[in-house]
């Protein structure tokens, strides 16, 4: 399914909701799509499966995914709201990342146009608009 880096400083269970979250928000797993299994994930992975239930934990807080009793998680229909909080935290994310660029010496322009290509490649708005 996907690969994780076990010698980043970064918790494995991280990085589990991160690749997760990715997949779902550009829609590799569609919404009531069944995650798989947590034994079945943790023996894919080689990682022990109480990171995977502790990564399914999170992204099931976050509203991510749900879990039916005896069926197993499932990708949420809720990620396609936009929710005020969740926007609200990730653009003062955005601006402290931004700020370390501009320090880093990118400039604003840069910054554009890398976002514009992020939009095309994520099937958004033209280059050059």
């Amino acid at each position: 399914m996907f690969e994780l880096d076990l010698r980043s400083r970064k918790p494995i269970y991280e990085q589990l909701v991160d690749k997760l979250k990715e997949f779902i928000i550009n829609e590799v797993l569609k919404p009531d799509e069944q995650l798989p299994s947590v034994r079945m994930l943790a023996q894919e992975l080689t990682i022990n499966p109480n990171t995977i239930q502790k990564a399914y934990r999170e992204l099931e807080n976050q509203g991510f995914i749900y879990s039916v009793k005896g069926k197993g998680s499932f990708v949420s229909l809720n990620n396609q709201k936009k929710d005020g909080e969740k926007i609200l935290f990730v653009k003062k994310e955005l601006e402290k990342l931004i700020l370390e660029a501009f320090y880093l010496g990118l400039t604003a322009k840069e910054l554009i146009e890398f976002i514009q290509e992020i939009d095309v490649a994520k099937g958004g708005g033209e280059p050059n608009d």
